[in-house]
């Protein structure tokens, strides 16, 4: 879990971290202002199953586009990216076409996408 770019607000993205790990998931939370090439070069590191970005700050397009061109590259294979923020619907679609999964915006329960991760996880691990 990361907070990209310069946006920082990070109340959200602390408590989805705290209930995923209450949840049972093993949760590494990066912090405020990561860039994308951290930001997947500790998903290699860790061995990942999900990268869960929140973005507030607009540049979603570019954040999100360069974490899947990253991917990629590094040929990452059956990693969710995920994440939420104030993301306009037209741009969700753009974002889904390129592999990013669901996004979650603002006021959503957590417990969404909790549900959409460990669903996820579960059709795409075993």
């Amino acid at each position: 879990m990361a907070k990209p770019g310069l946006d920082g607000h990070d109340r959200g993205i602390k408590v989805l971290a705290a209930a995923y790990r209450d949840a049972g998931m093993d949760v590494i939370y990066l912090g405020l202002r990561q860039t994308p090439e951290s930001v997947v070069k500790i998903a290699i590191q860790e061995g990942v199953d999900v990268i869960a970005l929140s973005i507030l700050s607009g540049a979603h397009m570019t954040i999100f586009s360069k974490v899947m061109e990253l991917i990629n590259k590094n040929k990452l294979e059956n990693v969710l990216v995920t994440g939420g923020g104030i993301i306009p619907e037209e741009d969700n679609l753009e974002l889904s076409k390129i592999g990013v999964g669901k996004l979650f915006g603002p006021g959503t329960p957590v417990k969404d996408s909790l549900d959409y991760i460990e669903d996820w996880v579960l059709k795409n691990r075993r």
